[in-house]
C-alpha cells in the first residue's frame, strides 16, 4: 500500500504544497521511490509464485498422494475385491490433485492478499479513521453470507467427485484390453458409449453448478465494494461541510486508491475461504480411505520366519473362515479344517467349484486371517510372524497370470529387482520359456503388452513360473495354474511346474486331477470341509468323492477323444 501513500505525498507535498508552489525535487524523489516499489513488488511476486507452487506441490501432490498410495498397499485383499479400481484411482489422482490445486493456489493467494488487505486497512486508518469505518462497517455480513455459500458448494463438490470416480471406473473397465474384447464380442460398443455419455452429462451439469455456485454472491459483493468510493465522496463532502480540516484532495484520492486496491484482494480472500470450505469435501473423501484400518497387521512382537529345519511345514489346526463381506446366514467358506503338510511334500487340494480350495491358498500367505483356529508356518502361528518375512518364503502361480505392460525381463525381475541377467535366464530355462523368449526379435526386452496380451496363455504361465523360480520360495502355491490351457500347452507348463516344485513344499489347487496324480497327499474339499485325504491310489480305492470326480473326468476325456 506504499504507492497510494506516495501518491498522497506527490499531491499534497509535491504538486500542491501548502506553500502554493510545486516542489520539483520532492516530486522527483517520490516518483523514483514509486519505481523502486513497483520493481520490488514484481520480483517478490515471481518469487512468491515459485515458492508456493513448489512447496505446495511437494507437500500435497507428493506427500499426501504417496501416503495414500502407501496406505492402500497395506489394505487387505477384501478391500480391493469390493472396491472398483477406477474409484481408487480417482481418489489418488482427482481428489488429491484437487486438494493440491486448491491449497497451492490458496497459499499463494493468502500470503499476498492478506498482506495487501492488512496494509490497505492500516493505510486507510492513517489517512482517515472516520472514512475507514464507513468503508468496512458491513464486512462482517459478507463473511456470514460467504460461509453459507461455501457449505452449499461443498455439497456440490462431493457429488462432482463421486461422478468423476464413476467416470474413471467406466474408463478403466471398458478401455482395458479385457473390457474392449468383451464389448466387441457382445457388440456393446454403442451401449458403453451411451453409458459413458450419460455419466459425462452428469459431470458437465455438476461442473457448471460448481462453477456457478457463489457467483451471485460475489457479484453482489463486487457491486457493494465498487460503490464504496461514491459513498466515501459523499461522506467526505459531508465531513468537509461540517468543518473537518484533515480531509484534503490528496487524502480523498489516496483513500479511494487504497480502497480500490482493497477490492480485488478482499474478493480473492473470500474466494479462498470458499475454496477451503469446498476442499474440505475433497479431504473428507481422501481421509475416508486414510482412516480405514488394515485388517491384517503385524503384532508389535511379530518375528521373522525361522529358516530352520521346519521351514515349509504348514499346519491348519481346526481352521474356520468366513469372508468379511459374506451375507448373513451364509455358511463358512471353510469349517473345522485340519491338516499338516511336511517340508518338501507335494500336497493337492481338489473338489467341486466353490468348495473352498482357493481360500486355503489365500490363508497360507495371510491374505486373510482365519475366523477361528490356527495356521502354523514352520511351527509358528502366522499371527506371530512378520507378514513381509512370511510372504518372502511363499511363491504363488495362479490361473490368471498378471503381467505388467513392460518387458519380459522387467516382469521377471519383479520377483527380485537385483537379479543378474544370468539368474533371469537360468530361471527362464527351468521354466521352459528361455528358447521362446530368445526367439522374439527383442528377446528379453520384448514388451508383453497390457496384462501380457501379446503372449499366449502358456507363455504367460511359464513366465509366471520363471518369476517364482527367481524368487526361490520355500513354499510354492499353484492355484489351478494349468486349468485354462489346452492339452499341449498344459504339458509344457506342467513340465515347468514339476521343475519348479522340486526341493520345496508344493501346494496345488487343482481342477484337472491328471496334474496331481503324483501328489504325496491329496485333500478332497467339499462344502468347506476336508472329506477325504490320502494319495491317488488310496482315494480311488476308497470309492468316495475323489473316485467320483476322477471317473467323471476320465469319462469326459474319453468323449473328447
Amino acid at each position: 500500500m506504499i504507492p497510494p501513500l506516495l501518491t498522497q505525498r506527490a499531491f499534497d507535498d509535491g504538486l500542491f504544497p501548502k506553500t502554493g508552489r510545486p516542489d520539483l525535487p520532492m516530486l522527483i524523489e517520490t516518483v523514483a521511490l514509486m519505481v523502486v516499489v513497483f520493481v520490488s513488488s514484481a520480483l517478490l511476486g515471481v518469487w512468491q509464485t515459485y515458492l508456493t507452487a513448489s512447496v505446495g506441490n511437494k507437500l500435497m501432490m507428493g506427500a499426501l498422494r504417496v501416503r495414500l498410495f502407501s496406505h492402500l498397499q497395506s489394505m487387505e485383499l477384501s478391500f480391493f475385491t469390493k472396491t472398483k479400481t477406477g474409484i481408487i484411482q480417482s481418489r489418488l489422482q482427482n481428489d488429491v490433485g484437487g486438494v493440491a490445486n486448491v491449497l497451492t493456489n490458496t497459499v499463494s493467494s493468502v500470503l499476498g492478499n492478506t498482506v495487501t488487505v492488512i496494509a490497505a486497512l492500516v493505510a486507510m486508518l492513517l489517512l482517515n479513521g472516520q472514512l475507514t469505518i464507513v468503508a468496512v462497517i458491513l464486512m462482517p455480513l459478507l463473511v456470514i453470507a460467504q460461509r453459507r455459500v461455501g457449505q452449499a458448494r461443498a455439497r456440490i463438490v462431493t457429488k462432482t467427485q463421486e461422478s468423476l470416480s464413476d467416470m474413471t471406473a467406466i474408463t478403466q473397465e471398458t478401455l482395458s484390453v479385457s473390457g474392449i474384447l468383451l464389448a466387441k464380442s457382445f457388440n456393446r460398443q454403442r451401449a458403453e458409449v451411451e453409458r459413458y455419455s450419460d455419466e459425462n452429462r452428469t459431470q458437465i451439469r455438476l461442473q457448471v453448478s460448481q462453477a456457478m455456485s457463489g457467483q451471485w454472491f460475489f457479484a453482489m459483493v463486487n457491486i457493494f465494494l465498487s460503490s464504496i468510493p461514491a459513498i466515501v465522496y459523499l461522506v467526505s463532502g459531508w465531513l468537509v461541510l461540517g468543518g473537518a480540516t484533515d480531509i484534503t484532495a490528496g487524502t480523498i484520492v489516496a483513500f479511494t486508491t487504497v480502497q480500490a486496491r482493497l477490492l480485488f484482494p478482499l474478493l480473492a480472500l473470500m474466494r479462498v475461504a470458499l475454496d477451503l470450505q469446498t476442499s474440505g469435501a475433497l479431504f473428507a473423501r481422501i481421509f475416508e480411505y486414510l482412516d480405514l484400518k488394515p485388517a491384517i497387521v503385524d503384532r508389535p512382537d511379530a518375528a521373522p520366519v525361522d529358516s530352520g529345519r521346519e521351514l515349509g511345514r504348514i499346519e491348519f489346526d481346526r481352521v474356520a473362515f468366513r469372508y468379511p463381506d459374506a451375507r448373513q446366514g451364509e455358511r463358512n467358506t471353510l469349517d473345522d479344517v485340519f491338516f499338516v503338510i511336511e517340508p518338501g511334500q507335494f500336497a493337492a487340494f481338489v473338489g467341486p467349484s466353490g468348495a473352498g480350495k482357493t481360500t486355503v491358498s489365500y490363508l497360507i500367505p495371510r491374505f486373510y486371517d482365519a475366523t477361528s483356529g490356527r495356521i502354523l508356518f514352520g511351527g509358528t502361528d502366522l499371527r506371530a510372524l512378520r507378514q513381509e518375512s512370511l510372504v518372502s518364503h511363499i511363491g504363488v502361480v495362479s490361473q490368471e497370470t498378471y503381467l505388467f505392460h513392460a518387458t519380459i525381463a522387467e516382469n521377471l525381475r519383479y520377483a527380485r529387482p537385483d537379479a543378474t541377467q544370468e539368474e533371469v535366464e537360468s530361471a527362464a530355462r527351468r521354466a521352459n520359456i528361455h528358447d521362446t523368449i530368445v526367439g522374439f526379435p527383442d528377446g528379453y526386452e520384448t514388451v508383453v503388452g497390457e496384462r501380457g496380451y501379446r503372449l499366449s496363455g502358456g507363455e504367460k504361465q511359464r513366465i509366471a513360473i520363471a518369476r517364482v523360480l527367481l524368487k526361490d520360495p520355500a513354499v510354492l502355491i499353484l492355484d489351478e495354474a494349468t486349468s485354462a490351457l489346452d492339452s499341449i500347452s498344459e504339458r509344457v507348463v506342467q513340465q515347468a511346474l514339476d521343475t519348479a516344485s522340486r526341493g520345496r513344499t508344493t501346494i496345488a489347487i487343482a481342477h484337472r486331477l491328471s496334474t496331481i496324480v503324483a501328489a504325496d497327499v491329496i485333500f478332497v474339499v467339499d462344502r468347506g470341509r476336508i472329506v477325504e485325504r490320502g494319495n491317488h491310489r488310496q482315494l480311488l480305492e476308497a470309492g468316495g468323492v475323489y473316485a467320483l470326480l476322477h471317473g467323471e473326468q476320465l469319462e469326459g476325456s474319453l468323449l473328447d477323444s
